[in-house]
């Protein structure tokens, strides 16, 4: 069965929720790819988009590696092109207005509703990525101690993921 179609669709419109970033995408990520498809499972999910947080560049170009688990290799290519076409030429467009309407007076309201609504979207992704990898006493402290330690100091993220995968594997080890 030919799944190139329902990728494009799923990450055409993906693409269009990504305000704030790839996590305000993830609860619609979640149900496109694990509900409504079921292309993955839940913890399949959890991994890719974890694997893609700590990969260098963008984040959410583990789309490509859902498109390949989907489409072997153009569903990879589908999937990439589908999730950055639409809002690279909303970007484009916006950019365009942006400064022929700088000066308009609803910019700021406008501005302002956009920042309640990427939180808001974030927030979700939050919570949403959090049931599913937060499932035991180990990975809620190991959580709640980054969560503490980004909020107070100015340590490098690759060390708490280090750190992370150290808890991890001596978790296991017992």
């Amino acid at each position: 069965m030919n799944e190139i179609a329902p990728l494009v669709l799923a990450f055409s419109s993906l693409s269009l929720l990504t305000l704030g970033g790839g996590m305000a995408a993830f609860p619609e990520l979640k149900n496109l790819t694990v509900d409504v498809h079921r292309w993955l499972t839940s913890s399949q999910l959890d991994y890719l988009y974890s694997a893609g947080q700590m990969a260098p560049g963008p984040n959410m170009m583990m789309i490509a590696a859902i498109g390949e688990w989907v489409g072997g290799l153009p569903g990879a290519v589908a999937a990439v092109v589908a999730f950055l076409a639409p809002a690279a030429a909303l970007v484009f467009v916006a950019g365009r207005l942006w400064i022929r309407l700088e000066q308009w007076r609803w910019m700021t309201a406008i501005q302002r509703g956009l920042r309640a609504v990427a939180i808001g979207l974030l927030l979700a992704g939050c919570i949403t990525f959090g049931r599913g990898a937060v499932n035991d006493w180990l990975t809620a402290v190991v959580a709640v101690v980054v969560f503490v330690i980004v909020l107070r100091t100015r340590v490098n993220p690759a060390l708490l993921v280090a750190a992370g995968a150290l808890a991890g594997v001596f978790a296991h080890l017992r």
